[in-house]
């Protein structure tokens, strides 16, 4: 079974940096993709940033392009995302998404992925 766990939310002022975590667990193998996607109130869920796990190749959301950062250690099956000058607009819950089917997809799509972790709550305020 596919488990997506985040953890490494919080509180954190304008300007300041976090940085999550998913762990991934029940992967078959290392072709694997996982996304992060956030959610803020009253909102749709948005892409955010992607890794393939075996090709390490990141992409980004326009909103977080040169702020946000993806990495992965694949020996944990950990994946992360460190959030630097971070704004209020970044205040939602952000998920974790895993896909594990073969073939072409758009790493934007919410529909690409299979697998959704619980979220954890990003609130950036003074």
């Amino acid at each position: 079974e596919v488990q997506l766990v985040e953890s490494g939310g919080g509180l954190v002022q304008p300007g300041g940096s976090l940085r999550l975590s998913c762990a991934a667990s029940g992967f078959a193998s290392d072709r694997y993709h996982i996304a992060w996607f956030h959610q803020a109130p009253g909102r749709e869920r948005e892409e955010i940033s992607y890794l393939s796990m075996r090709y390490n190749d990141p992409e980004y959301g326009d909103a977080v392009k040169g702020r946000f950062t993806v990495s992965s250690d694949k020996a944990k099956n950990m994946v992360y995302l460190q959030m630097n000058s971070l704004k209020p607009v970044d205040t939602a819950v952000y998920y974790c998404a895993g896909r594990e089917r073969e073939g072409l997809f758009s790493w934007r799509a919410r529909d690409a992925y299979e697998y959704w972790g619980r979220g954890t709550q990003v609130t950036v305020s003074s």
